[in-house]
C-alpha cells in the first residue's frame, strides 16, 4: 500500500464538483471550508491506513491474537460519515471496526492497546479486535456476530425517540448481513416505528471468501429498502464526497423526521477477509485486486486536492509522516501497557443501568 500512495496523480485529472464538498456542516450552519475539509478527511484516511498497516505487522509478530479484520481500502466510508456526525450521535458497527473507531475519535493508543489485549485498551483488553467500544464518543462496538448489531442499532434508535432526543444512530454492516433474519426484522421495525437510524451496507463484494453473486439472489442489495418503505441509495464509496453527500441526506432525514434510510456503500477491501486470509490467489485474482486498487480512496482524494492546488510540495509527505508517528506511538503505548489482572475476567459481565 505504501508504494501506491507515493504514485504521482495525473496532472490532467479534473476536480469533482465542488457542490458535494459544500455540504452543510454538522450543526446545520453555512458550508464548511472546502480546503480544510478535504485536508481533515485526508488526515483521517491516512491515519486509518497507517494504523491498519501497523496492525498487520503486529499480528504477524504475535502481538495481536485472535481474529483481526483490516479496513484498508474502505477508509472513505468512515472518514466521510464521521465528519457529519455530532458528538452525541451513536455508531454501531461490525468486527471490521478499527478504522471507524479512529475516525469517530477513539484514541489510537486505546485501540492499539485493546488489540494487544492490554489493560489500557478501550475495553480493558478483554474485547480485542472485533469489540472496540468507547462510551465517551458513543462508539457502541464492534460486534463479532454477522448482523448481530443491526437490531441493537434499532434499539438505540428507539431509545433516542423514547427520550425525545434528536440524535442519530449509524449502523455499519457488510453485504452478507442483508440475507439474515435480524436485518429484515430490524429494518421492518425501524420503518414501522420511524426510528432515526441510518443503516449502511459496506458492500466490499465478498462475505469472507464467498462472492456476493454466489450468496445473494438479488445483488441489488439496496432494493431491500423498498420492502420496508424507506429511502434507499447506492453510491461509489471510494469517493469520500459521494459518501458525505448521501450520508448528509440520510442523517438529516433521521435527525429532523425520525426516518431511517438504507445506504449501500460500494467499496472494496484491499486485504483478505481477516489476517488469516490471503489478499489474492484463492477466491479472487491478483488482477482483480490490482484493478480495484487503482481506485484507492486516498489516491482519489489526493488527486482531487492536487487539481485544486491544495497539496503543495511536501504537504502529503508531512501528513503521512504524522499519521505514521501516531501509529507508532500507539504501538509503543500498547507494548508498555500491562496485561489485565486475572480477577478482571469476572468484571463487566453484568451491568446495572438507570436508563
Amino acid at each position: 500500500m505504501t508504494d501506491t500512495l507515493k504514485r504521482e496523480p495525473p496532472r490532467s485529472a479534473k476536480a469533482a464538483s465542488a457542490a458535494s464538498a459544500s455540504v452543510e456542516n454538522k450543526e446545520g450552519g453555512p458550508p464548511e471550508d472546502e480546503a480544510k475539509l478535504r485536508k481533515d478527511l485526508l488526515k483521517s484516511m491516512l491515519l486509518q491506513r497507517r494504523f491498519e498497516e501497523r496492525c498487520a505487522e503486529a499480528y504477524a509478530l504475535g502481538k495481536i491474537g485472535g481474529f483481526c479484520h483490516l479496513y484498508i481500502g474502505q477508509e472513505a466510508i468512515s472518514a466521510g460519515t464521521m465528519s457529519l456526525l455530532r458528538p452525541d450521535d451513536y455508531v454501531v458497527t461490525s468486527y471490521r471496526d478499527h478504522g471507524q473507531a479512529l475516525a469517530r475519535g477513539v484514541s489510537p493508543r486505546a485501540v492499539m492497546a485493546e488489540l494487544f489485549g492490554r489493560q489500557d485498551g478501550c475495553s480493558g483488553g478483554k474485547g480485542g479486535s472485533m469489540h472496540i467500544f468507547e462510551k465517551s464518543v458513543n462508539f457502541l462496538g464492534g460486534h463479532g456476530i454477522v448482523g448481530g448489531q443491526i437490531p441493537l442499532a434499532a434499539g438505540v434508535g428507539w431509545a433516542i425517540k423514547y427520550r425525545g432526543g434528536d440524535q442519530v444512530c449509524v449502523c455499519f454492516f457488510g453485504e452478507a448481513a442483508v440475507n439474515i433474519a435480524a436485518f429484515h426484522e430490524a429494518l421492518n421495525m425501524a420503518s414501522l416505528w420511524k426510528l432515526p437510524v441510518v443503516f449502511v451496507i459496506e458492500n466490499n463484494r465478498y462475505g469472507m471468501g464467498t462472492a456476493i453473486s454466489r450468496a445473494t439472489a438479488n445483488e441489488d442489495v439496496v432494493a431491500r429498502a423498498a420492502a420496508y418503505r424507506m429511502p434507499g441509495e447506492s453510491i461509489d464509496a471510494q469517493d469520500v464526497f459521494a459518501v458525505r453527500e448521501v450520508m448528509g441526506r440520510a442523517i438529516q432525514l433521521a435527525r429532523t423526521e425520525k426516518l431511517p434510510t438504507l445506504v449501500e456503500m460500494r467499496t472494496y477491501r484491499f486485504m483478505g477477509h481477516s489476517m488469516s486470509d490471503a489478499a489474492s490467489g484463492t477466491y479472487r485474482t491478483r488482477e482483480e485486486l490490482d484493478e480495484n486498487m487503482k481506485r484507492d480512496p486516498i489516491l482519489l482524494l489526493r488527486e482531487r486536492m492536487h487539481a485544486e492546488g491544495e497539496l503543495p510540495d511536501g504537504e502529503l509527505a508531512k501528513i503521512d509522516e504524522e499519521a505514521k508517528a501516531v501509529a507508532q506511538d500507539a504501538w509503543d503505548f500498547a507494548d508498555k501497557s500491562p496485561e489485565p489482572l486475572l480477577s478482571k475476567l469476572y468484571e463487566d459481565v453484568v451491568v446495572n443501568t438507570t436508563s
